[in-house]
């Protein structure tokens, strides 16, 4: 793997629409514009207040992410996910946001 010096150009808040509405909002997300796929950890998710379990129907593998809202636990998204050591999802985008990252001059797009 490469120095992280030369892939991160930076970190900012990423705020984060899944298909259901559920919304998370990650405060030092690190960026890369080099980069397609990003990793959102089991850490970030919890420390969003939600949890995030595996489960297995037939042969597919889904990601749920569930809250306890009054004393009962809630489905708030389930995502299809394959694994190979780390879980693997999509999340579509729908809107993208120029960032300015102050040790930087550059504009980035993510």
């Amino acid at each position: 793997m490469s120095s992280s010096i030369k892939i991160i150009e930076g970190s900012e808040r990423a705020n984060i629409l899944f298909p259901r509405g559920t919304k998370f909002h990650i405060n030092d997300v690190l960026y890369s514009s080099k980069s397609q796929r990003n990793l959102l950890s089991f850490k970030d998710i919890r420390h969003n207040g939600y949890h995030i379990e595996t489960i297995s129907e037939g042969n597919d593998e889904y990601l749920q992410i569930t809250s306890i809202i009054q004393g009962n636990k809630i489905i708030l998204e389930k995502l299809f996910a394959l694994s190979f050591g780390l879980y693997y999802t999509r999340i579509s985008t729908i809107e993208s946001y120029a960032i300015i990252n102050q040790k930087f001059i550059d504009d980035f797009i993510i």
